[in-house]
């Protein structure tokens, strides 16, 4: 795949190239990750749950660029990939996250603190248990 970037969604109504998304073998899909989580930026853009969906196909892959954005400056996607992705991987796929997401929970940032992402880091280490 030389050009992968056509594969994109367009904007937040391109339901079309998602459902294309979903054709693609994994491999192929691997390197469209950081891409495809900018749209879980707003999850109240109409296709990010679809690609949260679509990138829960790859998760092994997903979590390192999760850790970023935990470890980030941007605390409303930090609480939409908690919310919205974190909270449906298979346990296996969380642990590697605990660590950022107690962090949250119990030593937010100011950020963090005004967006509520340390509530839903908590809610979220419920279910872990």
């Amino acid at each position: 795949m030389n050009d992968s970037i056509t594969l994109l969604p367009r904007d937040k109504h391109d339901f079309e190239r998602v459902h294309d998304l979903n054709k693609l073998d994994k491999k192929d899909l691997i390197p469209l990750i950081p891409e495809l989580l900018q749209w879980l930026q707003d999850i109240n853009w109409p296709i990010a749950e679809e690609i949260s969906n679509l990138l829960l196909t790859v998760p092994k892959e997903t979590v390192p660029y999760i850790e970023e954005i935990l470890n980030g400056g941007d605390d409303i996607w930090k609480a939409w990939c908690l919310q919205f992705y974190v909270s449906q991987l298979p346990e296996e796929f969380r642990h590697p996250l605990e660590k950022q997401i107690q962090r949250i929970a119990y030593n937010p940032t100011k950020g963090e603190e005004l967006e509520e992402v340390h509530i839903t880091a908590r809610e979220l280490l419920k279910d872990f248990s």
